[in-house]
C-alpha cells in the first residue's frame, strides 16, 4: 500500500526527502519486527516510549516513521539531518490515535462495512454484548463478537487477549468479519481502550452504557478520569448512531451530555424509553414484563433484568438503523422478545451448579464491590422468599490492581453473607497474604470478623465452602467467572472454578453426565 493511501485521514506534518508515493510493506509498533519497507509508529506505552527505538527501526529498514511533535522538534530534525537516506517522518499530535487510524486504513476501514455497536460500563458489558450477538444470530444474521471471554467470527471462536484488542488486532478481526459476511458486530469497549485511542477510526452505529462503579483506579487514578474515559466513547459517536444509557445509574445521563447520537434510555426502576419489571424469579430464571408482554427468561436478578432491557432497547434501535433497516425488514419487537426468551446466561455470569445434597453454587465474575452487592442481593432476595438457606461467599481480589477496593469487597461480602471465606484470586506478582490482609481491613466490626475465615489456597477455600453447605444453602464463588486460570508469581496455571466446585460436589468436573 502506498504511504499516501495510509495518510488520507491523518492530520500530520510531512518531513524528509522521500515522497508519499513510497510503498509500505507493513505497519508496526514493535521495532524488533521491523522489516525493510515498514512504517514504524513510535507509540507511548505504559512503561516504554517507542520514540527511543526509532534509530533501531530505521536501521532495520523502516522507510516511514510516525512520531509526535515534541520528539521531532527536540531530536527528530537532528537525526534526520544526520542520515544519508532518511525515512519519511510523519509528525502527529498523538501517536496512539495515529496508530488506530493507520490500522483502520491498512485493513480498508472494515468497521464502515458493518453495523458496529459498542458496550461500555463497569459491569454487564460481556453479558450485553454476548446476548446481542446471540440474539441477532438467532434471528438468522451472521454476526461477530468482540468480548472479554472470547471473540467470534460468526460461529468461529477467536482467542481474546484483551477486552478490547489493540488497533492492529482489532481491525484485523473486523476485516475477518467483513470477509466472512457478518452484518452485525457487537463489542465491549473498555475504558483502557478509549483512553489509549484503540478504538480511534472505528465507525460505531450505536453505543450502550451499563453502569459506573469503582474499578481500574490503578490505571485511571481517579474516578473522574474513569468516568471521562467512558463518556469520551459517547462523545465520539456520529449523529446517525444511537446512544442508549441506563437511567438507574447516576452517571447514565452524564454519558449523553455531549453526544451527537440519538439519545435513548432504559431502566428497571423509573420511566425510560425502554423499561421492564420483574414479575417472578427463582434460581432457575425470572419472568419479566417488557412492552406489555410477559417474557420468561433463563436469567436471575435485577442486574440481569437491567442487562436484558438494555439488549432489547439496543435491538429495537438497531432495527431503526438506516444501514440495518434493509436487512431487518420484517423483524418485529415481538420477534425480539420470542428469541430473547431462548437466550441463556453467559459463561461465568450467575451460573448455577446444583449439588446432589440439595444446595447450590453460583459462579460469577463479580470483581467489583457493586457487582458483588448485586449478586449477593439477588441470592438473598430469593432465599428470603423461601425463608430458608444460608449464603456462603468465597471471594478474593486480584494482585497488582486497585488496592482501594479490597477492604470494600470484603466488607460488602461479609455484610451480605452468613459466612465469608476470603481467598486468592489472581495474585499475579503480589504476595497472596498481603492481598488478604488488605481485604481483612474492611472487616470493621467483631460481627463481621466472626463470620469470616481466610483460606489462601482457592481450591481449598471452595472445598471448605462445599463441605460446610447444608441443603437449601447457596455458595457464591466470585471474582473469576469464565477464567480458567490463576496467575501466581507471573505464571498462569490452569484453574477453573466450575471444575473445582463440581469436583468438590462429587460431580463430573467437566459437567458431562
Amino acid at each position: 500500500m502506498k504511504l499516501s493511501q495510509l495518510l488520507e485521514r491523518l492530520s500530520y506534518q510531512f518531513e524528509g526527502a522521500r515522497t508519499k508515493d513510497i510503498e509500505i510493506s507493513a505497519v508496526v509498533t514493535d521495532n524488533r519486527i521491523v522489516t525493510p519497507g515498514a512504517l514504524f509508529i513510535a507509540v507511548h506505552g505504559a512503561t516504554v516510549d517507542g520514540h527511543s527505538f526509532i534509530p533501531q527501526a530505521i536501521e532495520s529498514g523502516a522507510v516511514a516513521i510516525v512520531c509526535d511533535k515534541p520528539w521531532w522538534d527536540e531530536q527528530g530534525r537532528q537525526l534526520a539531518a544526520s542520515l544519508e537516506n532518511a525515512p519519511a517522518f510523519i509528525v502527529v499530535e498523538d501517536c496512539n490515535l495515529a496508530r488506530a487510524l493507520l490500522a483502520a486504513a491498512w485493513y480498508g476501514y472494515p468497521s464502515e462495512q458493518l453495523t458496529l455497536v459498542g458496550v461500555t460500563g463497569t459491569n454487564g458489558k460481556t453479558t450485553i454484548a454476548t446476548l446481542l450477538y446471540k440474539l441477532f444470530s438467532k434471528l438468522g444474521y451472521p454476526c461477530g463478537l468482540i468480548s472479554t471471554v472470547c471473540n467470534y467470527v460468526i460461529d468461529r471462536p477467536v482467542h481474546a487477549s484483551f477486552t478490547t484488542p489493540y488497533p492492529e488486532e482489532l481491525n484485523n478481526l473486523l476485516q475477518q468479519m467483513v470477509d466472512a459476511g457478518c452484518a452485525f458486530v457487537f463489542m465491549e469497549v473498555s475504558s483502557h481502550s478509549v483512553d489509549q485511542q484503540r478504538i480511534g477510526g472505528l465507525d460505531f452505529d450505536g453505543g450502550i452504557f451499563t453502569n459506573l462503579t469503582r474499578d481500574h483506579l490503578d490505571y485511571h487514578k481517579t474516578f473522574e478520569n474513569y468516568l471521562h474515559a467512558k463518556k469520551k466513547f459517547f462523545d465520539g459517536l456520529k449523529k446517525e448512531a444511537f446512544a442508549i444509557t441506563n437511567l438507574d445509574d447516576r452517571n447514565g445521563e452524564v454519558m449523553l451530555q455531549n453526544t451527537k447520537a440519538r439519545h435513548r434510555s432504559y431502566s428497571v426502576r423509573t420511566m425510560a424509553d425502554y423499561t421492564t419489571r420483574i414479575i417472578e424469579e427463582s434460581f432457575e430464571g425470572m419472568s419479566l414484563l417488557i412492552d406489555g408482554q410477559e417474557v420468561q427468561t433463563n436469567f436471575v436478578g435485577r442486574f440481569n433484568a437491567s442487562n436484558l432491557i438494555a439488549v432489547y432497547g439496543a435491538a429495537c434501535e438497531i432495527l431503526q438503523n438506516e444501514n440495518a433497516r434493509k436487512l431487518t425488514a420484517g423483524i418485529t419487537r415481538h420477534d425480539l422478545l420470542v428469541k430473547m426468551s431462548e437466550l441463556i446466561p453467559v459463561n461465568g455470569r450467575f451460573e448455577s451448579i446444583r449439588s446432589p445434597k440439595g444446595f447450590s453454587a453460583i459462579i460469577d465474575y463479580a470483581h467489583t464491590p457493586d457487582a458483588l452487592v448485586n449478586v449477593l442481593g439477588t441470592i438473598r432476595e430469593i432465599l428470603d422468599a423461601k425463608a430458608k438457606g444460608k449464603v456462603i461467599t468465597v471471594v478474593g481480589c486480584g494482585g497488582n490492581r486497585d488496592k482501594g477496593k479490597r477492604p470494600i469487597m470484603a466488607h460488602e461480602s461479609a455484610v451480605h453473607s452468613d459466612l465469608l471465606i476470603l481467598t486468592s484470586d489472581n495474585p499475579r506478582f503480589e504476595e497472596p497474604m498481603d492481598i488478604l490482609n488488605d481485604m481483612q481491613a474492611g472487616l470493621d466490626s467483631e460481627e463481621l470478623r466472626q463470620k469470616t475465615i481466610t483460606i489462601c489456597n482457592r481450591r481449598e477455600a471452595i472445598r471448605t465452602a462445599v463441605m460446610m453447605a447444608q441443603p437449601d444453602d447457596v455458595i457464591l464463588v466470585a471474582g473469576k467467572g469464565h477464567e480458567d486460570y490463576q496467575i501466581i508469581k507471573g505464571v498462569k496455571y490452569h484453574f477453573d472454578d466450575h471444575e473445582v466446585v463440581r469436583e468438590a460436589m462429587g460431580l463430573n468436573p467437566t459437567g458431562e453426565k
